[in-house]
């Protein structure tokens, strides 16, 4: 499994591939009890062995993602719901500087679920 998981970050274009290893450090950075997974073909990350989050990248545009999977209760004007029926994104612009504190805040929020 821990050779998919590599895949998938070395595998990706710039600047995708660049965000996508910073968010893996910063999630992991956040709790010594989140722990990186493969799950369902996608770099998951679990909190005490429940799902936490997950990185992925948009279809049409490739713009990179957090998806959060116990936000409904999460309000923030940066969280997209979109189609999916319990977890909502925050969507990263590849070539901008991330709102880490911001990024950071909603992750400590999330965990708040557990």
């Amino acid at each position: 499994m821990e050779n998919e998981i590599e895949q998938f970050y070395l595998k990706q274009d710039e600047p995708n591939k660049s965000v996508f290893l910073y968010l893996r450090e910063l999630i992991l950075s956040i709790d010594k009890n989140i722990t990186p997974e493969w799950k369902y073909k996608l770099p998951f990350f679990y909190f005490r062995g429940k799902m936490f989050c997950y990185l992925w990248q948009d279809k049409k545009t490739k713009q990179p993602y957090v998806c959060f999977c116990r936000s409904k209760s999460m309000n923030h004007p940066k969280l997209v719901k979109g189609e999916r029926k319990k977890m909502k994104a925050y969507y990263i612009i590849p070539n901008e500087d991330i709102d880490v504190e911001e990024l950071k805040a909603l992750l400590m929020e999330s965990l708040n679920f557990f």
